[in-house]
């Protein structure tokens, strides 16, 4: 009878395996956005908040720029379809990497990195564009402007994050975020250059190489 009851009491108090997975659960926000937990990196709380808030507001604008490319890489048309298309897919998948690095770096500082694009599309100084197609050159302008609002952003940040001991925050901005736009703003600027593809004289006649015209005579 004793065993009995034992083996009873067991059963009772073993949990039931299931594969049945848990549905519409209810959680609680366990750390609110804008806030930085206590964390072992050797840099004061001001540090880590300045930076979580600086790099916040650069990953929205990278994020909307991100979203800017991939439509005008689709949306893309005229002469130079074919090169744009695939330039801006290229910027694109660059700038995601850089979305990437931004987060982790506000989460490795302790803080809430924005994610949620209702949320973006709060915080981002990014103006929104026509939700149709613009001319080609418009729509270069945008992401030139776009990655100007988030170089000066960029290299402010940058500066007081050095100020305040933030080597990291500093390097991924300076190393990065910087440099990457630097670059893609170049490769955009100079398509928007009117130059012709073949010189054309002015008086309308094809002019000779001097070795050429020497050999001629």
């Amino acid at each position: 009878m004793p065993a009995k009851t034992r083996s009873s009491t067991k059963a009772t108090t073993k949990k039931q395996s299931s594969s049945q997975p848990w549905l519409h659960v209810d959680g609680t926000e366990i750390q609110e956005f804008g806030t930085v937990r206590t964390w072992p990196l050797g840099l004061s709380d001001e540090a880590r908040e300045y930076s979580c808030e600086r790099l916040n507001q650069i990953l929205a604008d990278t994020q909307i720029l991100y979203a800017l490319y991939k439509k005008h890489h689709w949306l893309m048309r005229g002469p130079t379809f074919y090169q744009l298309h695939l330039l801006l897919d290229k910027h694109a998948d660059e700038q995601l990497k850089l979305v990437d690095l931004i987060a982790e770096r506000v989460q490795t500082l302790g803080g809430i990195a924005v994610g949620d694009p209702r949320h973006v599309a709060e915080i981002t100084v990014v103006p929104r564009p026509p939700n149709g197609a613009e001319e080609v050159p418009a729509m270069i302008s945008r992401l030139i402007e776009a990655h100007e609002t988030i170089l000066i952003a960029s290299h402010d940040a940058a500066s007081r994050a050095q100020e305040m001991g933030d080597d990291g925050t500093n390097d991924l901005l300076v190393s990065d975020v910087i440099r990457t736009g630097e670059l893609q703003t170049w490769f955009l600027v100079e398509h928007l250059v009117d130059t012709p593809l073949v010189e054309t004289p002015h008086n309308g006649q094809a002019r000779m190489p001097r070795r050429a015209a020497r050999t001629s005579k």
